[in-house]
């Protein structure tokens, strides 16, 4: 029998995860969630939903019985712990798009929440599931560069998308959505937990948002893209951007699909003459960072460096492992190891392993977490998922460690665990 499914956010990231879901044909949804009228219909159809099953709101779909085998909770980050904790109590395994929630309080409750229900919570740090993670955990786990020493690791946002995203979009600002560093960069923190297999002992942490505010903005520029008299040398031009999008139907989906529901010219147009994406980058509400270093310390005297920064292409992670007996160099696909006892250098492909293209999204983490959650809740053996609840809450301490010692300009020691 397929996995029972209800989506509960029809947004970008929930549509992913039920499309993996479905394609796999492991699983089938059976209910919606959504306030939004355009994409509640369109799930509905795509999925073949019973009417009676498709809801304005979680609450609805929370006040009868339990109509699936599990839930995805793909709703705004602030709108998580809701639904999350009752669904929990209802008996729905989770699948939870991270971040947890904005707040310890609010994540401790949703990882409360699943352990007393004896339901398999399973956090959307999609990174934990590509192929190019488990070529490099494996090889720090087998010990092919002695003791881990150092670190440092870079993602590289994209100017284009920190423009789109964390400017214009829905995680611009830190009171509605949350600081950069958990909106974003928490599948990067989580990855390097899950990759050395220990949170720091102590954390200092530096960036801020220096370049999209209005102090940068050219002279002459107008308040939207298309009136500006700049636009055609903005290297953030929104009439750019999109019409760009609106030419490669690979687009569509995204980043097109958060911009406007039809892929029309007409539409478009008006929606960048009226809506948030067609804004200048330099006269937003923005407030999260848009470059961030975050310097950690282990409790056996490893550093490391974790890079976050809007003025790059948008790629790949970027790593390299220092330890006592070797080194790693990885790019989101291929390793190069170097070993220090016989000097050979050699190039590992993440792809040989097989599983997800790294075309897919995240390198193939998106598939990866789905067909890992589905096979979770098939054999009812929570350890098919990477990380449990108090794992996920874990990495989530360290994001909410560096955000403080950012805002504070101190360090700040997790004094336990996870804290």
């Amino acid at each position: 029998m397929p996995v029972t499914l209800a989506l509960v956010g029809a947004g970008l990231r929930g549509q992913t995860y039920a499309r993996h879901a479905v394609a796999t044909g492991r699983a089938r949804v059976v209910a919606v969630a959504e306030p939004d009228p355009h994409r509640r219909e369109s799930v509905a159809a795509e999925f073949g939903i019973d009417p009676a099953n498709v809801h304005t709101d979680w609450t609805g779909l929370a006040a009868g019985p339990r109509l699936a085998d599990a839930a995805i909770v793909a709703t705004q980050d602030r709108l998580h712990a809701g639904p999350a904790i009752r669904l929990a109590e209802i008996g729905y395994h989770i699948l939870l798009e991270k971040p947890m929630a904005p707040t310890d309080e609010e994540a401790s409750a949703i990882a409360e929440a699943a352990v007393r229900h004896g339901v398999i919570l399973a956090v959307c740090h999609v990174l934990r599931y590509t192929a190019y993670t488990k070529l490099v955990k494996g090889l720090v786990d087998d010990g092919r560069i002695g003791r881990l020493v150092s670190f440092d690791h870079l993602e590289p946002v994209g100017w284009w998308h920190q423009a789109h995203s964390f400017v214009r979009g829905h995680w611009r600002r830190t009171g509605t959505s949350g600081p950069m560093l958990l909106t974003k960069s928490c599948h990067d923190l989580d990855w390097l937990v899950h990759v050395t297999g220990r949170v720091p002992a102590r954390i200092a942490s530096f960036g801020s948002l220096t370049h999209f505010t209005a102090a940068d903005r050219p002279d002459g520029a107008a308040d939207r893209c298309l009136d500006c008299p700049v636009e055609p040398d903005c290297p953030y031009s929104a009439k750019r951007l999109y019409f760009a999008a609106l030419a490669d139907p690979e687009q569509h989906f995204w980043p097109l699909g958060a911009v406007t529901a039809e892929a029309t010219a007409p539409a478009l147009t008006e929606a960048l003459r009226t809506g948030p994406y067609g804004r200048c980058v330099y006269a937003c509400d923005n407030d999260v960072v848009d470059h961030q270093v975050v310097t950690m310390e282990y409790a056996d005297g490893a550093t490391g460096t974790f890079t976050m920064s809007a003025f790059t292409p948008m790629e790949h992670r970027r790593t390299r492992l220092m330890g006592t007996h070797g080194y790693l160099e990885g790019d989101g696909r291929t390793v190069r190891h170097v070993d220090f006892r016989t000097g050979r250098e050699e190039t590992l492909d993440s792809a040989a392993l097989g599983g997800p293209s790294a075309a897919d999204g995240h390198g193939g983490g998106d598939e990866g977490l789905t067909e890992a959650f589905l096979a979770a809740v098939e054999a009812g053996d929570p350890s098919l998922i990477t990380s449990d609840a108090a794992q996920s809450l874990a990495s989530h301490r360290v994001v909410w460690a560096a955000e403080r010692a950012r805002l504070s300009g101190g360090i700040v020691t997790l004094t336990a665990p996870g804290r």
